[in-house]
């Protein structure tokens, strides 16, 4: 993809124009989806402006408080979480949310309620914060089962299940990738628009790389196919250059 020319391009696919272009596909669409993920699409620059500017709002540093994983919380983390639960909630279209920093799922009121379901983890990765290191918002959403009372089971459901997932990394630039199950796409945050922009369509895993990541501290714990694999990265033995490694953060990302 040509990004310095797409710098001057006037013609210009935001997130919320090619959902809407999405949309237009099924003729039976009430625009319920667009809606909800136009609420994720809010939270993501909220949480992304209160992180450009952590330090100067005095937003680093420990809330007091323990997830549900046991996980220290930092003061970002308890106030993306306010973010995302509100604008989820607002949005007239979830009935359960299903947050990593809250040890219940929270049940939406009748009055508001919707057909979704959505998972999240507010801010991943916020033990990184402290060290300007890229951090980020995940989700994944779920339909609740017509005419039944949404209960538990509704998000006790396999991956396969999902109608879209995503997530959103805050770094150098804030990036916003998205599936709905007909391939991925990654947006990037224009800070003189507002906007999500298109930067990255149909984005594929090839089918080779020159990196591998790995948290080579949990080696112990690892069994033999992944010991004999990162071997093979750091010593092959059929004379080709050694992969690069490359780790940051706690979830890393094999690449063969």
């Amino acid at each position: 993809m040509d990004h310095a020319a797409d710098a001057h391009r006037t013609d210009l696919m935001t997130i919320t124009r090619f959902v809407l272009n999405e949309q237009s596909k099924h003729p039976e669409s009430r625009g319920d989806f667009t809606i909800l993920l136009n609420h994720i699409v809010l939270g993501c620059k909220f949480v992304c402006s209160a992180v450009n500017k952590a330090g100067l709002a005095k937003l680093i540093g420990l809330a007091g408080e323990t997830n549900v994983q046991g996980e220290e919380q930092k003061k970002l983390d308890v106030l993306s979480n306010e973010v995302f639960v509100k604008a989820l909630v607002s949005s007239g279209r979830t009935s359960i949310l299903v947050s990593e920093e809250d040890e219940e799922a929270i049940f939406v009121e009748p009055s508001k309620r919707g057909k979704y379901c959505v998972v999240f983890d507010p801010l991943d990765g916020s033990s990184n914060i402290d060290c300007g290191v890229s951090i980020g918002t995940i989700f994944g959403i779920y339909v609740v089962k017509d005419g039944i009372e949404p209960t538990l089971h509704d998000v006790l459901q396999p991956g396969k299940n999902m109608v879209a997932a995503g997530y959103c990394m805050y770094g150098s630039s804030c990036t916003f990738v998205l599936s709905t199950g007909t391939g991925v796409h990654g947006f990037t945050l224009d800070p003189s628009l507002g906007e999500f922009i298109l930067t990255h369509p149909d984005i594929q895993i090839p089918k080779k790389g020159k990196i591998y990541s790995v948290n080579e501290g949990n080696a112990k714990n690892w069994d033999g196919p992944t010991a004999k694999y990162v071997e093979k990265c750091k010593y092959p033995k059929d004379g080709s250059s050694p992969k690069s490694l490359r780790y940051i953060g706690r979830y890393p990302i094999f690449s063969t």
